[in-house]
Protein backbone atom coordinates (compact mmCIF):
# COMPACT_ATOMS: atom_id res chain seq x y z
CA UNK A 1 0.00 0.00 0.00
CA UNK A 2 1.42 3.38 -1.03
CA UNK A 3 1.10 5.94 1.76
CA UNK A 4 -0.45 9.14 0.43
CA UNK A 5 1.53 11.93 2.07
CA UNK A 6 0.91 15.66 1.90
CA UNK A 7 3.71 18.08 2.82
CA UNK A 8 2.30 21.41 4.02
CA UNK A 9 4.69 24.32 3.60
CA UNK A 10 4.28 27.84 4.90
CA UNK A 11 6.20 28.94 1.79
CA UNK A 12 7.18 32.35 3.13
CA UNK A 13 10.91 32.34 3.95
CA UNK A 14 11.83 30.81 0.59
CA UNK A 15 10.53 33.94 -1.15
CA UNK A 16 11.62 36.59 1.37
CA UNK A 17 15.06 35.42 2.50
CA UNK A 18 17.92 35.03 0.00
CA UNK A 19 19.77 32.46 2.12
CA UNK A 20 16.72 30.21 2.41
CA UNK A 21 16.07 30.48 -1.32
CA UNK A 22 19.67 29.43 -2.05
CA UNK A 23 19.62 26.51 0.42
CA UNK A 24 16.21 25.30 -0.82
CA UNK A 25 15.74 26.19 -4.50
CA UNK A 26 12.91 23.61 -4.58
CA UNK A 27 11.44 25.15 -1.39
CA UNK A 28 11.56 23.29 1.91
CA UNK A 29 8.30 21.46 1.32
CA UNK A 30 9.42 20.58 -2.20
CA UNK A 31 12.73 19.22 -0.91
CA UNK A 32 11.00 17.09 1.73
CA UNK A 33 8.50 15.73 -0.81
CA UNK A 34 11.23 14.97 -3.34
CA UNK A 35 13.13 12.92 -0.75
CA UNK A 36 9.99 11.04 0.30
CA UNK A 37 9.13 10.19 -3.30
CA UNK A 38 12.36 8.21 -3.61
CA UNK A 39 10.68 5.64 -1.36
CA UNK A 40 8.40 3.40 -3.48
CA UNK A 41 6.06 3.04 -0.51
CA UNK A 42 5.33 6.77 -0.29
CA UNK A 43 3.59 9.13 -2.72
CA UNK A 44 4.16 12.72 -1.58
CA UNK A 45 2.52 15.92 -2.83
CA UNK A 46 2.73 19.49 -1.54
CA UNK A 47 0.36 22.29 -0.61
CA UNK A 48 1.06 25.73 0.84
CA UNK A 49 -0.36 28.44 3.05
CA UNK A 50 -1.16 30.50 -0.03
CA UNK A 51 -3.42 27.85 -1.62
CA UNK A 52 -7.21 28.14 -1.20
CA UNK A 53 -8.06 26.87 2.29
CA UNK A 54 -4.26 26.66 2.73
CA UNK A 55 -4.47 23.49 0.61
CA UNK A 56 -6.33 21.76 3.44
CA UNK A 57 -9.68 21.21 1.77
CA UNK A 58 -11.93 18.41 2.99
CA UNK A 59 -11.20 16.55 -0.25
CA UNK A 60 -7.40 16.86 0.15
CA UNK A 61 -7.50 15.71 3.75
CA UNK A 62 -9.70 12.75 2.83
CA UNK A 63 -7.05 11.53 0.40
CA UNK A 64 -4.12 12.17 2.78
CA UNK A 65 -2.89 9.28 4.91
CA UNK A 66 -0.13 11.30 6.58
CA UNK A 67 0.25 15.08 6.74
CA UNK A 68 3.62 16.80 7.33
CA UNK A 69 3.49 20.38 8.64
CA UNK A 70 6.24 23.03 8.59
CA UNK A 71 5.52 26.62 9.62
CA UNK A 72 7.27 29.51 11.34
CA UNK A 73 6.55 33.10 10.32
CA UNK A 74 2.84 32.90 9.55
CA UNK A 75 1.20 30.68 12.18
CA UNK A 76 -1.36 33.40 12.86
CA UNK A 77 -2.46 33.46 9.21
CA UNK A 78 -3.77 29.90 9.31
CA UNK A 79 -7.55 30.06 9.50
CA UNK A 80 -9.11 28.54 12.62
CA UNK A 81 -11.68 26.67 10.52
CA UNK A 82 -8.83 24.96 8.67
CA UNK A 83 -7.15 24.08 11.97
CA UNK A 84 -10.33 22.36 13.15
CA UNK A 85 -10.60 20.51 9.82
CA UNK A 86 -7.02 19.24 10.18
CA UNK A 87 -7.55 18.18 13.80
CA UNK A 88 -10.79 16.40 12.89
CA UNK A 89 -8.83 14.42 10.29
CA UNK A 90 -6.20 13.49 12.90
CA UNK A 91 -8.83 12.46 15.45
CA UNK A 92 -10.41 10.39 12.70
CA UNK A 93 -7.19 8.50 11.95
CA UNK A 94 -4.93 10.62 9.70
CA UNK A 95 -1.29 10.59 10.79
CA UNK A 96 0.50 13.92 11.23
CA UNK A 97 4.15 14.96 11.59
CA UNK A 98 5.16 18.40 12.87
CA UNK A 99 8.62 19.70 12.00
CA UNK A 100 10.79 22.22 13.84
CA UNK A 101 9.00 25.58 14.27
CA UNK A 102 5.64 23.88 13.83
CA UNK A 103 5.75 23.42 17.61
CA UNK A 104 4.02 26.83 17.67
CA UNK A 105 1.60 26.06 14.84
CA UNK A 106 -2.11 26.22 15.56
CA UNK A 107 -2.78 22.53 14.77
CA UNK A 108 0.03 21.33 17.06
CA UNK A 109 -1.04 23.53 19.96
CA UNK A 110 -4.67 22.46 19.45
CA UNK A 111 -3.73 18.77 19.51
CA UNK A 112 -1.37 19.16 22.46
CA UNK A 113 -3.62 21.43 24.51
CA UNK A 114 -0.49 23.09 25.85
CA UNK A 115 1.67 26.22 25.34
CA UNK A 116 4.36 24.23 23.44
CA UNK A 117 6.95 26.85 24.43
CA UNK A 118 10.72 26.38 24.63
CA UNK A 119 14.03 28.25 24.74
CA UNK A 120 15.98 28.90 21.54
CA UNK A 121 19.14 30.41 20.05
CA UNK A 122 20.08 30.95 16.39
CA UNK A 123 23.86 30.48 16.34
CA UNK A 124 24.54 27.72 13.81
CA UNK A 125 25.80 25.38 16.49
CA UNK A 126 26.35 21.65 16.26
CA UNK A 127 23.45 19.39 17.21
CA UNK A 128 23.85 15.73 18.10
CA UNK A 129 20.65 13.68 18.11
CA UNK A 130 20.75 10.57 20.27
CA UNK A 131 18.38 7.65 19.76
CA UNK A 132 16.64 7.05 23.09
CA UNK A 133 14.24 4.31 21.95
CA UNK A 134 16.21 1.59 20.19
CA UNK A 135 14.26 -0.53 17.71
CA UNK A 136 11.57 2.13 17.40
CA UNK A 137 10.33 2.14 13.77
CA UNK A 138 11.04 5.88 13.46
CA UNK A 139 14.71 5.26 14.29
CA UNK A 140 15.14 2.37 11.84
CA UNK A 141 18.46 2.57 10.01
CA UNK A 142 19.80 5.27 12.34
CA UNK A 143 22.85 4.57 14.51
CA UNK A 144 23.15 5.46 18.17
CA UNK A 145 23.34 9.13 17.17
CA UNK A 146 23.88 11.49 14.25
CA UNK A 147 25.17 15.05 13.96
CA UNK A 148 23.94 18.18 12.20
CA UNK A 149 26.83 20.61 11.89
CA UNK A 150 24.66 23.75 11.88
CA UNK A 151 21.29 24.07 13.57
CA UNK A 152 19.17 26.38 15.69
CA UNK A 153 19.15 25.45 19.37
CA UNK A 154 15.91 24.46 21.08
CA UNK A 155 16.19 23.96 24.84
CA UNK A 156 14.16 22.51 27.66
CA UNK A 157 11.75 22.90 29.27
CA UNK A 158 9.47 22.05 26.34
CA UNK A 159 5.88 22.89 27.23
CA UNK A 160 4.16 19.81 25.82
CA UNK A 161 2.29 16.89 27.43
CA UNK A 162 4.28 13.81 28.37
CA UNK A 163 4.70 11.81 25.13
CA UNK A 164 3.99 8.16 24.55
CA UNK A 165 7.67 7.76 23.67
CA UNK A 166 10.73 9.95 23.29
CA UNK A 167 12.59 8.66 20.24
CA UNK A 168 15.38 11.28 20.07
CA UNK A 169 17.10 13.63 22.49
CA UNK A 170 19.34 16.44 21.21
CA UNK A 171 22.50 17.91 22.68
CA UNK A 172 23.70 21.30 21.42
CA UNK A 173 27.16 22.80 21.31
CA UNK A 174 26.12 25.48 23.82
CA UNK A 175 25.20 22.81 26.37
CA UNK A 176 21.41 22.61 26.17
CA UNK A 177 19.42 19.41 25.63
CA UNK A 178 15.98 18.92 24.09
CA UNK A 179 13.47 16.12 23.53
CA UNK A 180 13.64 16.15 19.74
CA UNK A 181 11.44 13.24 18.65
CA UNK A 182 8.12 12.75 20.46
CA UNK A 183 5.19 10.45 19.67
CA UNK A 184 1.56 10.95 20.65
CA UNK A 185 -1.85 9.42 20.03
CA UNK A 186 -4.72 11.83 19.47
CA UNK A 187 -8.04 10.12 18.84
CA UNK A 188 -7.34 7.52 16.15
CA UNK A 189 -4.40 9.52 14.75
CA UNK A 190 -0.66 9.07 15.32
CA UNK A 191 1.35 12.26 15.94
CA UNK A 192 5.13 12.75 15.71
CA UNK A 193 7.09 15.91 16.49
CA UNK A 194 10.61 16.11 15.03
CA UNK A 195 12.77 19.08 16.04
CA UNK A 196 15.46 19.73 13.33
CA UNK A 197 14.75 21.99 10.37
CA UNK A 198 15.80 25.64 10.76
CA UNK A 199 15.31 27.20 7.36
CA UNK A 200 18.73 28.82 6.86
CA UNK A 201 20.55 25.48 7.24
CA UNK A 202 20.50 22.49 4.84
CA UNK A 203 18.86 20.16 7.38
CA UNK A 204 16.30 18.66 5.00
CA UNK A 205 19.10 17.68 2.59
CA UNK A 206 20.64 15.49 5.32
CA UNK A 207 20.27 11.76 4.66
CA UNK A 208 19.58 10.89 8.31
CA UNK A 209 16.88 13.55 8.62
CA UNK A 210 15.28 12.35 5.39
CA UNK A 211 15.33 8.77 6.67
CA UNK A 212 13.70 9.75 9.97
CA UNK A 213 10.90 11.62 8.18
CA UNK A 214 10.26 8.68 5.83
CA UNK A 215 10.25 6.30 8.80
CA UNK A 216 7.85 8.60 10.62
CA UNK A 217 5.47 8.61 7.66
CA UNK A 218 5.30 4.82 7.79
CA UNK A 219 4.87 4.82 11.58
CA UNK A 220 2.15 7.50 11.53
CA UNK A 221 0.10 5.78 8.84
CA UNK A 222 -3.08 4.18 10.14
CA UNK A 223 -4.39 1.75 7.47
CA UNK A 224 -7.79 1.41 9.16
CA UNK A 225 -10.78 3.24 7.70
CA UNK A 226 -11.05 6.87 8.83
CA UNK A 227 -13.69 7.54 11.48
CA UNK A 228 -16.62 9.26 9.77
CA UNK A 229 -17.27 11.67 12.67
CA UNK A 230 -14.65 11.61 15.45
CA UNK A 231 -16.64 14.26 17.34
CA UNK A 232 -19.86 12.23 17.52
CA UNK A 233 -21.42 12.11 21.01
CA UNK A 234 -24.77 10.32 20.49
CA UNK A 235 -27.65 10.28 22.95
CA UNK A 236 -28.23 6.53 23.42
CA UNK A 237 -31.94 5.66 23.93
CA UNK A 238 -32.92 3.60 26.96
CA UNK A 239 -34.12 0.74 24.78
CA UNK A 240 -30.69 0.57 23.08
CA UNK A 241 -28.73 0.05 26.31
CA UNK A 242 -26.64 -3.18 26.27
CA UNK A 243 -28.46 -4.28 29.45
CA UNK A 244 -32.18 -3.84 30.10
CA UNK A 245 -32.88 -0.78 32.31
CA UNK A 246 -35.92 1.24 33.41
CA UNK A 247 -35.79 5.00 33.05
CA UNK A 248 -35.97 6.78 36.43
CA UNK A 249 -35.91 10.33 37.74
CA UNK A 250 -36.19 13.74 36.05
CA UNK A 251 -34.41 14.53 32.77
CA UNK A 252 -32.71 17.53 31.26
CA UNK A 253 -32.90 16.31 27.65
CA UNK A 254 -35.80 15.08 25.55
CA UNK A 255 -35.66 11.75 23.74
CA UNK A 256 -33.35 12.03 20.72
CA UNK A 257 -32.20 15.55 21.66
CA UNK A 258 -28.55 16.33 20.94
CA UNK A 259 -26.31 17.09 23.89
CA UNK A 260 -25.03 20.57 24.77
CA UNK A 261 -21.54 21.56 23.62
Amino acid sequence: MVIRTTVWGENVHEHKNKTVAEVYPLTMHGTIAEALNRDPGIAATTVTLQDPDHGMTAEKLAETDVLIWWGHAAHVQVQDAVVERVCDAVWGGMGIIFLHSAHFSKPFKRLMGAPCNLTWREAGERERLWVTSRNHPIAAGIGDSFTLEHEEMYGEPFGVPEPLETVFVSWFQGGEVFRSGLTYKRGAGNVFYFRPGHETYPTYHDANVQRVIANAVKWAHNPAARLADPNAAPNVPVDKAPEKITERGPKLHSHGEEGLR
